[in-house]
């Protein structure tokens, strides 16, 4: 570490003592070097971030996914806590480690040295390959030195990353701090000799496809890709070590979630072409293609008989369920721009689509292909900027995260969750075209209930609007708040007297 011991976060500089507050104390405790790269890879918008979970819910699903792998946080308890939640709703059962701290051990260094115990217990080479420790945000803006940990322990590989919410701007760019911090350390054992066959190499030329997809995709992409003569690599992020090595032994790879900027730096760094966009819709899946094919040394014969094969199977799956709605689209998983261009291809006006995700070159084609068509592209949305955008249009469908679709709801606009609805069905090829007209047509075509329901029950359960079974508003007991006022004063006047 650049900056000497650890320092605690000065007084009010807590979890919730202001971004300002938190980045100076880093930069002052030697962490510039990281916060300079977070803020390279992963650049705010023009508010400051985006509205989000804790980023480090992405990286925490990340590592809990892969077998093999253990987890540590070092952070305040109750970010710990509330962190833990991550395993429990995607069904990890794993153990979260934590290496808890106060004022004393981060002065002292302590708190490192626990760290360093805690990482040598878990690094048991019979149940894990790696171990990752994590830095939340009160251990980076003290200071504390993860990159000081053994690169490894009795063959078990350790990954400490910082991902600070003053530092990370989204939970999904915090998914490729740490996929890109293992394919790092997987690209320097593949250069330095023999490393371990992937279980499900296959025989052909890969392209390895980065973002976390719906599980039927990758094979959808195999499908397009096959008469290329190519098949589809292990995904980044992976789901076990040795999947790392498959992934960056490729010919090509494909950024079809596009804010991965460590990952495509590390594919790069092997020498692979990176491609951007996705095979969605017609024109998409044909770009694409041509684009993988050029990037994968492919001649134009076999691209010609990909493209012959995919395009009139999607083609006709666009036309047997066409798309006639207004639909707005936003969310933070970062195939925000691709679910659009899907729409509009199946028939839907899509006048907004917002991400919370930052501008990249591998989305590139997708904004322009959308803009050519009127489509407004917010990068680094927030949720007023997609709630605005959502009430001026008032579609026939909203697709959004859980506040707006909670606003739409409100004002009687069918929305369906993104990430739940959406991301959880294929997107590409056939399958994705056949897909995501039946999403909009279930929800539109109950519309007019829905608009019949809210209308029935405007008013009910909001600001002193009385619930159902009361014909009036719930009287306040005559001196209720009198004498709340008097106990509470006596409370306090007794805790007062115990303390002295």
């Amino acid at each position: 570490m650049d900056g000497g011991a650890p320092r605690p976060v000065p007084e009010g500089g807590g979890c919730h003592g202001g971004r300002e507050t938190m980045l100076a104390a880093a930069r002052e405790a030697g962490k510039s070097a990281t916060l300079d790269r977070l803020a390279a890879d992963y650049p705010r918008g023009p508010h400051d971030q985006p509205q989000s979970m804790c980023p480090a819910f992405g990286s925490l699903r990340v590592g809990l996914r892969m077998r093999r792998v253990a987890t540590i946080l070092s952070g305040s308890a109750c970010c710990v806590y509330g962190l833990t939640f991550t395993s429990h709703f995607y069904g990890a059962r794993r153990t979260v480690g934590y290496v808890p701290f106060n004022s004393e051990t981060l002065v002292t260094g302590r708190l490192f040295e626990d760290i360093r115990e805690a990482v040598h217990k878990a690094a048991d080479p019979e149940a894990v390959d790696a171990v990752v420790v994590t830095n939340l945000c009160v251990p980076t803006a003290s200071g504390v030195p993860l990159d000081l940990l053994p690169k490894q322990i009795n063959g078990v590989r350790i990954i400490g990353i910082d991902v600070p919410g003053f530092g990370v701007p989204t939970h999904a760019e915090a998914k490729d701090v740490l996929a890109g911090a293992m394919l790092a350390y997987a690209r320097g054992e593949a250069e330095a000799g023999p490393v371990a066959r992937p279980r499900d190499q296959a025989d052909l030329p890969t392209v390895s496809l980065i973002g976390e997809l719906f599980p039927a995709d990758p094979v959808g992409i195999g499908a397009l890709l096959a008469p290329m003569g190519l098949a589809v690599g292990p995904a980044t992020p992976a789901r076990e070590w040795r999947d790392l090595y498959g992934a960056l032994d490729c010919v090509a790879v494909a950024a079809v979630h596009p804010f991965y900027v460590a990952s495509v730096r590390e594919f790069r760094a092997a020498g692979r072409p990176v491609v951007g966009s996705g095979p969605v819709g017609v024109d998409g899946t044909a770009a694409w293609l041509e684009a993988i094919g050029a990037a994968a040394g492919v001649g134009a014969e076999r691209i010609g008989l990909a493209k012959a094969k995919a395009l009139p199977a999607i083609a006709q799956a666009l036309k047997a369920a066409p798309i006639d709605a207004i639909v707005t689209v936003s969310g933070y998983e970062g195939s925000e721009l691709l679910v659009a261009r899907l729409l509009l291809e199946a028939g839907a006006r899509v006048p907004y689509v917002g991400t919370a995700c930052p501008r990249t070159e591998w989305s590139e084609d997708d904004r322009v292909w959308l803009e050519s068509r009127g489509v407004h592209v917010q990068y680094r949305a927030s949720l007023e900027q997609d709630i605005a955008a959502m009430l001026e249009v008032r579609p026939d469908l909203a697709l959004g995260t859980t506040p707006v679709v909670q606003k739409a709801k409100e004002a009687a606009i069918p929305a369906l969750y993104f990430t739940n609805m959406v991301s959880a069905r294929p997107l590409f090829g056939p399958a994705g075209a056949a897909s995501i007209a039946g999403i909009v047509a279930a929800q539109t075509r109950g519309a007019e209930r829905f608009r019949r329901m809210v209308s029935f029950y405007e008013g009910v359960g909001t600001a002193t609007g009385p619930g159902y079974g009361w014909t009036d508003i719930p009287a306040e007991p005559t001196g209720f708040r009198e004498r709340q006022k008097r106990l509470r004063a006596a409370r306090a006047k007794a805790e007062e007297a115990v303390g002295t």
